[in-house]
């Protein structure tokens, strides 16, 4: 593909002050040069709301916008719905700024090699993530990324050694890290309040027992969209039924709900262990029940158990309580999205003293990403924090297609003494000419 046509520093800046200047009064003027440009890759629900959370900052200028579609519903047919796509993600830009952004493109690649772009924001299907993020991190972009920061454990790899590479500031939306509930069940159980843990609990949803939408095999709306949203993967038959929304039923495209919120729940148990940086020691599908129709091959029902350092279990699975739950010896704490819990209701109260581990003081997770990148310092959720968070599920994959527990060696990543299930977890089926490549390719 031809380079796209480069646009100076100084003439984006000249566009972004123009904008400034009927930018709504609610925020406040930043210069030219203080602000953060953006691109975006991915204008579907998660991108469009990701959209809104970097209009809301001032020193955030949006000057690229890509998608394959111009226009569409997500899981709706008829325009009954929220509007998604190039076009109405362009004209959130101009209602914003008084101005539209300088390129709206259908090919990420036009982002990624924007000469006046500072970030990349990627909340494509999950079989995108990979090649997004290695592209722009290859034309020197920093990047946030949506979870799970990868679809395939290789590509996770990938990324993380790129990102050492290049210095990129990289931020993985596991917004949970900066909500309020989620530090403070870190807090308590980093200070032992729930005594000597003995195991959490991360309750993910099910996945999907039946078609979710209409499962007719038809031609596509735009073949020539379908092709370009199927990308690097298997272009299967397109349906309604794993298009948008549902795509994530089909390991095609994603790893169903359990590799969809895996990256979530599981990421703040990992937090608590102070395991960022590590991992299980040993991982087992125990539970693992197929969907009823073939439209989807991920788990409806599943289980894993996973076996961590200091003798702490786990269970990852939908037939938990929603959210991470720690068991201990003084007691139990559970959060989910809004709401801490615990057997002693005064760790609730807002004046308890848990201890000396405290964290930093929260702002948004877009706003700490905007500040990494200014400050050229670590984001909440890096990349390697987002790999090891989804370990676990891509071990259980495996775990359930040999039939076997697997033992796991954090470090090095590897499963020890089992080299099939090592080849398993390496997989990666691009379809050409789509491949991976590593931070020292061109």
């Amino acid at each position: 593909m031809p380079k796209p046509a480069s646009i100076s520093r100084r003439q984006l800046l000249a566009v972004a002050a123009g904008a400034a200047a009927t930018r709504p009064s609610v925020l406040p003027a930043v210069a030219a040069n203080e602000r953060i440009t953006l691109g975006f890759i991915g204008l579907g629900e998660r991108g469009t709301y990701l959209l809104d959370a970097f209009l809301a900052e001032p020193d955030a200028q949006i000057i690229a916008l890509c998608d394959v579609e111009d226009l569409h519903y997500r899981e709706l047919e008829r325009e009954n719905g929220k509007p998604f796509g190039r076009t109405p993600a362009r004209d959130r830009v101009t209602q914003a700024y008084g101005h539209p952004p300088p390129l709206v493109t259908a090919d990420f690649r036009e982002v990624c090699g924007h000469d006046g772009i500072d970030a990349v924001v990627i909340a494509t299907p999950d079989h995108w993530h990979a090649l997004c993020t290695l592209e722009a991190i290859r034309q020197g972009k920093d990047v946030y990324c949506e979870k799970p920061v990868t679809h395939r454990f290789a590509e996770g790899q990938a990324v993380c050694r790129a990102v050492a590479a290049h210095g990129t500031i990289f931020q993985t939306g596991s917004q949970q890290r900066s909500e309020a509930e989620f530090r403070r069940a870190v807090e308590l159980v980093r200070n032992g309040i729930v005594g000597d843990l003995k195991r959490i609990e991360v309750g993910l949803a099910s996945g999907y027992e039946s078609p979710m939408g209409d499962p007719t095999i038809r031609e596509p709306p735009d073949a020539d969209a379908y092709a370009r949203w199927c990308g690097p993967a298997a272009a299967l038959p397109y349906m309604r039924a794993r298009h948008h929304r549902w795509w994530r039923g089909h390991t095609a495209f994603g790893g169903g709900v359990l590799m969809d919120w895996i990256g979530h729940h599981n990421d703040i148990a990992h937090w608590s262990l102070d395991l960022d940086a590590s991992g299980p020691l040993r991982v087992h599908a125990e539970r693992w029940e197929p969907s009823a129709t073939d439209i989807y091959d991920t788990p409806w029902h599943y289980t894993l158990r996973c076996d961590y350092p200091g003798g702490v279990t786990s269970t990852i699975s939908d037939a938990n309580q929603r959210g991470t739950k720690w068991i201990g010896t003084k007691g139990w704490l559970h959060v989910t999205r809004g709401k801490l819990t615990a057997s002693d209701e005064r760790w609730l109260a807002r004046d308890f003293l848990a201890g000396p581990f405290r964290l930093e003081p929260a702002v948004s997770h877009v706003r700490n990403f905007l500040d990494g990148v200014k400050r050229r310092r670590p984001c909440i959720a890096t990349a390697a924090i987002g790999h090891r968070s989804i370990t676990p599920g891509h071990l259980g994959y495996v775990s359930h297609a040999l039939g076997r527990p697997l033992r796991w060696e954090a470090t090095t990543e590897q499963v020890i003494d089992d080299a099939e299930a090592q080849r398993l977890l390496e997989e990666n089926d691009y379809r050409p000419p789509w491949q991976l490549y590593g931070e020292d390719q061109d």
